[in-house]
């Protein structure tokens, strides 16, 4: 959309477009983001707000090319691009190449139609890098196959994106049935659906399991959208989605090596109301500490979300195949696996996990590309 016409208020500039709407630009917003208060390299800030007046007077504008001109009472002159106007309007976020909607999904999404993409066009191709990643964001769950036969190769994917989230587990981890063990997925037990790590301040992102053997007996991969659980929470029970969402409960992890714990609610909102993060794992819950008048309220919301997780409505089941690999968002889509038999064969996965923000970097810089 093109300029029209700039016109000098008392305390900003109106921008009108070609199609009759008028942007206001708030003086002190203009000077902020004026170029000149921007290190020419780096682009990172360096103008003080403090340093200048408060409601920065402004006294003549003028069109140069593409560049608005604009002149204050102490001297200062701003050149600001008017893409930089047109990009940041007042009450409208820039567009984000990872702002992806959620398509939400129930059992009748059906397992195969995971999206599935090959292994090696991810490697060396941005454009496949690039739909592989735009499918993981909107569906929270796609599988990577054809991978090769080397315990690395789920890494050499996740490593595409950018730099591995290491927890208390490790940079990677084994899930695979072992004497002693401090968490219940290195057990052959069935795995109820959950997110991993709720304990932890910010979960990790998207989980990479790679199967490298699956022939036991059992041992069948669960996935269900959590997002798309709390949403018909939300229309079935408003007053018990709330509660998920305003009382904060107990998460907590220990072993000998660590006791990583903290308060969060088992649902978490964005600015606009949408559901952005799912925690939930039963194991890993805490005593609940609310107070004791809203807690039986609580147990019955838990209880209602709880009952989702078990529901065959919203279950995706699958058995992995070695050389498949499985990538979903951790703090949308819970995981879960039926029991299995260790002794009628081997079942191997290994895993590691990506932050979302540097998913969704990769995915800005690749749009930069791919859009050129």
């Amino acid at each position: 959309m093109t300029l029209s016409t700039l016109t000098v208020r008392t305390d900003a500039l109106a921008v009108t477009w070609t199609d009759g709407t008028t942007t206001s630009f708030p003086t002190i917003w203009l000077r902020d983001n004026c170029p000149s208060g921007l290190h020419p390299e780096t682009h990172e800030r360096l103008l003080d707000l403090l340093a200048i007046d408060e409601k920065p007077a402004l006294t003549a504008v003028a069109l140069n090319g593409e560049t608005a001109v604009l002149n204050y009472s102490d001297g200062h002159v701003s050149h600001i691009p008017l893409s930089l106007l047109n990009a940041h309007r007042p009450g409208y976020p820039a567009v984000d190449a990872g702002d992806i909607p959620a398509e939400l999904w129930r059992a009748d999404h059906g397992a195969q139609n995971i999206a599935r993409h090959a292994a090696a066009p991810i490697l060396v191709q941005k454009t496949a890098l690039n739909d592989w990643m735009q499918d993981t964001v909107r569906f929270g769950l796609t599988i990577v196959d054809q991978l090769s036969d080397d315990t690395n190769a789920g890494v050499h994917i996740a490593e595409r994106i950018g730099f591995l989230r290491k927890t208390n587990f490790g940079t990677t981890f084994e899930v695979i049935n072992k004497p002693d063990p401090n968490n219940l997925a290195y057990t052959s037990v069935a795995l109820p659906l959950h997110t991993d790590l709720p304990n932890q301040e910010v979960p990790p992102g998207y989980q990479f399991l790679h199967c490298l053997a699956n022939e036991a007996e059992g041992g069948g991969s669960l996935f269900a959208d959590g997002f798309a659980m709390a949403e018909d929470l939300r229309k079935e029970d408003p007053d018990a989605f709330r509660l998920l969402c305003d009382v904060s409960i107990p998460f907590r992890f220990h072993d000998e090596n660590a006791d990583i714990r903290t308060h969060k609610p088992v649902i978490t909102l964005g600015e606009t109301g949408e559901v952005i993060e799912i925690r939930f794992n039963a194991h890993l819950a805490g005593i609940f500490d609310m107070g004791a008048d809203i807690m039986p309220a609580y147990y019955r919301a838990y209880r209602a979300y709880m009952a989702k997780t078990r529901d065959v409505k919203y279950r995706l089941t699958l058995k992995l195949k070695g050389g498949e690999m499985v990538v979903f968002d951790n703090r949308r889509v819970l995981h879960g696996r039926d029991s299995f038999d260790p002794s009628t064969g081997l079942r191997h996965l290994h895993g590691c996990y990506v932050d979302r923000g540097e998913f969704f970097s990769r995915l800005r810089l690749l749009n930069d590309i791919v859009t050129v």
